[in-house]
């Protein structure tokens, strides 16, 4: 939720002139005296970061790390000696907010790639030391190898791009083979969550296979679980086990008999719900079967009862959704298909017609640039946006905001794919044809075109389609509902979260912290309100009827405050080993993550459904700020118990509201002081 500029390009200069200034920095502070150096580093940081952000910024300062440290760029800081460092650390300071952190840390590593590499020998450090240190390092931060930001990094702005990259530069150099293991573990754990943007997911897989067929490249017994995610996207089946190419494919196809029909439909829609991904032979198949022998479609698309007579009541719309939106290279929108097809919401009177409309829509010049830049030109543009709507209306929880401050708007699309489908893609229509879309607040028409803006300065290209034209419009309308409530006192989500999400969104509002102060305010009352609206418990085990908007105070794995997010609480149940646990939507595109103090957010293996995240009710309540219900349904507060409270609000103070607490508490509450 917070703004930065994350997603905007690059500036072009003059790359060599740059790194020209940068040496001239560098041999200044080299010659000044120890006592000055301190004054020469930020305009020598100032410029190595602008290098660091360049194409080829990393070799630059690869090349320069001799000359760098002999300058003294280190002295006098935790870096100085290389020998001490720990590779854990390293997450933190590629994350910081500070740029003379992050750029250090780049230096740093860069530094030692220098020295595994036998290009710097180094007087404390030898060559395999540092392979060993980087090593460790690439495993550990894998996330950003990985690909998916984290709310940290959309704090970081364009910080995060040097995070990022000198990640993948050391990568590079040092051999994807030695984090390959590990790199198999953490795909497999992304796919859990079914994603619907998987683009990432299917660079990582590449990126293994080339490494498998490279002869310069000795794995040694790593890599051997990556068979099946390779195979899911370049051999799902026996006749393209040798990935021969989609015309080569398509021919063997136009020869094949009923029974090897048979067996590559079975084969393709095993690996595809085994995965969640999807390969581009698929698609040839499915159209290739559409013409000769559309019988086989529920086999290719692996449908239950369920979805077999949802497709059979709505035979014409599936053919002409396969005909216009699915090619080999929109393929993953088959995946969409048969989740929308398992969840009958065909069987919804709007939504077949809204279909139907999304298959004849005129795209406007606008959405189709959008959709150009960031997926190609072929297939068409609408080719694209239906195989994104496919996808969104099968995998709700699916949703991504990717590098942008718009939690709000991937949670808004998310309810609705979830719970108002044929409002989703109303909003798709209104964004994708007329380029504008009208929300009311209140009565008052408010229109994405005469907004002033929104959160996000730039909304990045690293989107699902429908995101891609819908997110822009939703977050100028988020950011003029806010604007609208200027003058109220208090938090204008209370206002704007019903009007922007829908009526489904419960009236009643709590906050546990004062707007002005930033302290926290009625942490008792918030919480036992808390467990009387959601605690089945103390609720007179009512289930969550309608999934319901709410805030999170994100922590980062030592539990020290990152920002504010917007998350969508589903359901409330107990897990498989009989603890109570909050089942929630985080749009941050991996909802696995540490969030400090042995809070860790679980995504699988703990009564999760794809897309679910979730934690124990009192580990979820201590992170939680802002929650909607309904005033006219209230348990009873009075009845938790006060160890429990007390629990949950140690786990406050030891986190993200160690700084929060007001004066005239903090001498009854004496949370733990605030570490350093």
């Amino acid at each position: 939720m917070s703004d930065t500029d994350a997603g905007n390009a690059v500036p072009v200069v003059n790359f060599d002139k740059l790194v020209q200034r940068l040496d001239d920095a560098i041999v200044a502070l080299a010659e000044s005296r120890p006592f000055a150096k301190v004054g020469k580093l930020p305009r020598l940081f100032d410029l190595a970061r602008r290098v660091l952000l360049q194409p080829g910024g990393f070799a630059a300062i690869q090349a320069r790390a001799e000359q760098l440290e002999q300058a003294g760029v280190f002295t006098g800081t935790d870096w100085a000696e290389p020998t001490i460092l720990l590779p854990y650390l390293t997450t933190s300071a590629l994350q910081s907010p500070n740029a003379d952190t992050v750029v250090i840390e780049a230096i740093s590593e860069l530094r030692l790639l220098a020295v595994a590499n036998g290009e710097y020998l180094h007087p404390s450090m030898a060559s395999e030391q540092a392979h060993h240190y980087l090593t460790q390092v690439l495993a550990i931060n894998l996330s950003l190898l990985f690909g998916e930001q984290g709310e940290a990094e959309r704090e970081q702005g364009k910080l995060a791009l040097i995070s990022r990259g000198v990640i993948q530069h050391v990568a590079q150099e040092i051999g994807y083979e030695h984090v390959i293991d590990r790199l198999i573990d953490e795909i497999w754990r992304i796919l859990q969550q079914r994603p619907i943007q998987v683009t990432s997911v299917r660079q990582m897989i590449t990126q293994i296979a080339l490494c498998r067929i490279d002869p310069d490249i000795d794995l040694g017994g790593a890599g051997q679980g990556a068979e099946r995610l390779i195979s899911s996207l370049y051999g799902p089946t026996q006749a393209c086990r040798e990935d021969p190419g989609i015309l080569v494919y398509e021919e063997r196809l136009q020869f094949m008999d009923n029974v090897a029909l048979q067996s590559e439909a079975t084969g393709f829609a095993r690996s595809m719900h085994d995965t969640g991904l999807v390969s581009p032979y698929h698609a040839s198949f499915v159209r290739h079967v559409l013409e000769k022998q559309d019988s086989l479609l529920t086999e290719a698309l692996g449908l239950s009862s369920t979805g077999r007579d949802c497709l059979l009541c709505y035979k014409e719309l599936v053919h002409v959704l396969v005909i216009e939106g699915v090619f080999p290279e929109t393929a993953q929108g088959l995946y969409g298909l048969a989740l929308m097809l398992e969840r009958g919401i065909l069987y919804q009177p709007p939504v077949a017609p809204a279909l139907w409309r999304q298959v004849l829509l005129n795209i406007c010049p606008e959405a189709c640039e959008r959709i150009h830049l960031a997926y190609g030109h072929t297939p068409q543009h609408g080719a694209w946006l239906i195989q994104g709507v496919m996808n969104m209306l099968g995998q709700p929880l699916g949703v991504g905001q990717g590098n942008n401050p718009t939690c709000q708007s991937a949670r808004a699309l998310s309810m609705w794919a979830y719970n108002d489908p044929d409002y989703l893609l109303q909003m798709v229509a209104w964004a994708a044809r007329d380029n504008e879309i009208i929300m009311h607040f209140e009565g008052k028409p408010v229109s994405s075109v005469k907004s002033e803006g929104g959160v996000a300065s730039e909304i990045t290209l690293d989107l699902d389609p429908v995101s891609l034209v819908v997110v822009p419009h939703l977050d100028r309308i988020y950011a003029e509902m806010g604007r609208l409530c200027v003058d109220r006192p208090g938090d204008p989500h209370k206002w704007v979260n019903p009007e922007f999400h829908g009526w489904s969104a419960g009236r009643g509002f709590a906050i546990n912290v004062d707007v002005e102060t930033g302290n926290l305010q009625d942490l008792e009352g918030f919480l036992r309100h808390f467990y009387a609206s959601y605690h089945p418990y103390y609720n007179g085990n009512q289930p969550l009827i309608h999934p319901q908007p709410a805030g999170v105070a994100v922590t980062d794995s030592a539990a020290r405050f990152i920002g504010w997010h917007a998350i969508t609480i589903l359901r409330v149940a107990l897990d498989p080993e009989e603890v109570m646990r909050v089942y929630f939507f985080n749009p941050n595109n991996d909802s696995g993550q540490n969030w400090g103090d042995g809070v860790v957010v679980s995504t699988a293996r703990k009564g999760e459904r794809f897309g679910e995240a979730s934690l124990p009710f009192e580990q979820f309540a201590s992170r939680l700020y802002i929650y909607h219900y309904d005033p006219l349904e209230r348990g009873q507060p009075a009845d938790v118990g006060e160890d429990e409270l007390q629990r949950v609000t140690d786990r406050v103070y030891d986190s993200w509201g160690r700084d929060r607490v007001p004066a005239d508490i903090a001498l009854q509450a004496e949370p733990p002081p605030s570490e350093a």
